[in-house]
C-alpha cells in the first residue's frame, strides 16, 4: 500500500516493473479485513473511513454454522441481545462447567476473532472481549455463551465505521492548569526528544487521551481496570480497556494507575510521530475526572502527597 497524497504515478512506476492486477492500482477498497471508504464531513473536510462489517457478518455466519451443525442445545445465539452482555452477567464470579478440550479450543478462536474486531474499530466490545480474553486457560460454560452473546449483539449492530478526521480539536485551555514550575520536584528536566529523529514537515498535530478507570471492578480478585482513548486530532487512533496488575485500595490508587499506563502509552505515541517526521508543536491534553489525581498531577502545590508521582 502507497501512503502518500498523490499514489498514482508511484504505482505506475511500480507497475511498470512488476505487474499489478487492474484493480489494485487506485483508491484502496479494503485493508486487513476492514472496508476503506473516503468521505467527505459536515466541515467540507475529506477523511478516510474503516468499517469492519463484512468481517463482522462472516465471523457471525460462521458461528451461526457452528452451533446449528455441532452444538445443539449446548449453547446458542441470544435472539435478542440490545448490550454486547446481558446485563446481570459477570463472568468474575461464573461458576458454571468447565468446557472440553475441543470446545474450549473453539472459545479460544472466538476470543481471537473478537479481537481482531476491536483492533478494526469495533470499541463497543473491547471492555467485554477483554474481560472473556481473561478465561482463555480455563473456560467455562458461562464464558462460552458470553462469547455467543457478543457474536448475537454483533449479528444485528454489524454495521460500523471509524472515521479519521484529521481536523484540529477545540481544546479549552482555561481547562487546563498551565505552565508550572515542577523543578523543585522533578528536576531541570525536559522531554527527551530523538536526537536520529527526521526534520519535521507538514502541519503539526494536537494528541489528546481521555482516561478512566473502575475501581475494584474484577469481583473476584478486586482489581481495578484501565481504560483510555487516544486522538490524533480528532482521530481515535488508540483504545484500551485491560485490568490492572495490582490491587488498589482507593479510587485514587486505581485512577493514577490508569494514567500511568495512559501517559506511557502517550510517550511512545509521540515518539513514533516523530520518527516519522509529524511536528508535535505542544503538549499532549489528557482528560480525566478524578480531581484527586488532577491536582496531584498538575499543581505543585498540591498538599496530597506526591509518594504516587515518584513511583
Amino acid at each position: 500500500m502507497v501512503m502518500h497524497e498523490n499514489a498514482m504515478p508511484i504505482l505506475q512506476s511500480i507497475n511498470g516493473f512488476m505487474k499489478l492486477k487492474p484493480d489494485s492500482i487506485g483508491d484502496p477498497d479494503i485493508y486487513l479485513g476492514a472496508r476503506l471508504k473516503k468521505i467527505e464531513l459536515d466541515n467540507d473536510v475529506f477523511c478516510w473511513s474503516l468499517s469492519p462489517s463484512k468481517y463482522v457478518q462472516e465471523a457471525v455466519r460462521n458461528v451461526e454454522k457452528r452451533v446449528k451443525t455441532e452444538f445443539g442445545e449446548r449453547f446458542e445465539l441470544t435472539k435478542y441481545a440490545p448490550n454486547p452482555f446481558p446485563l446481570d452477567y459477570d463472568p468474575d464470579t461464573d461458576v458454571s462447567s468447565e468446557l472440553d478440550a475441543e470446545d474450549a479450543s473453539y472459545y479460544q478462536s472466538i476470543i481471537g476473532i473478537l479481537r481482531w474486531m476491536v483492533e478494526l474499530g469495533r470499541i463497543d466490545i473491547a471492555t467485554e472481549v477483554s474481560v472473556l480474553s481473561s478465561y482463555l486457560a480455563m473456560p467455562r460454560k458461562g464464558h462460552m455463551q458470553g462469547a455467543m452473546h457478543i457474536m448475537s449483539y454483533l449479528r444485528v449492530k454489524h454495521n460500523s465505521r471509524l472515521v479519521l478526521d484529521p481536523s484540529y480539536p477545540e481544546v479549552n485551555m482555561a481547562e487546563f492548569h498551565g505552565e508550572r514550575d515542577w523543578t523543585e520536584f522533578y528536576g531541570d528536566v525536559k522531554e527527551a526528544i530523538p536526537y536520529n529523529a527526521p526534520k519535521p514537515r507538514g502541519k503539526g498535530v494536537d494528541l489528546r487521551m481521555f482516561v478512566d478507570s473502575d475501581h475494584a471492578g474484577d469481583k473476584a480478585n478486586r482489581r481495578s481496570r484501565t481504560g483510555f482513548m487516544i486522538f490524533i486530532n480528532m482521530s481515535l487512533i488508540n483504545w484500551l480497556s485491560k485490568r490492572q496488575a495490582t490491587v488498589e485500595g482507593a479510587v485514587f490508587g486505581s485512577e493514577f494507575v490508569a494514567l500511568k499506563q495512559g501517559v506511557e502509552t502517550l510517550r511512545g505515541i509521540r515518539y513514533k510521530l516523530r520518527m516519522m517526521g509529524a511536528p508535535i508543536d505542544g503538549p499532549s491534553y489528557i482528560y480525566g475526572d478524578n480531581m484527586s489525581v488532577v491536582n496531584n498531577t498538575s499543581k505543585p502545590e498540591s498538599t496530597l502527597k506526591k509518594n504516587s508521582n515518584s513511583i
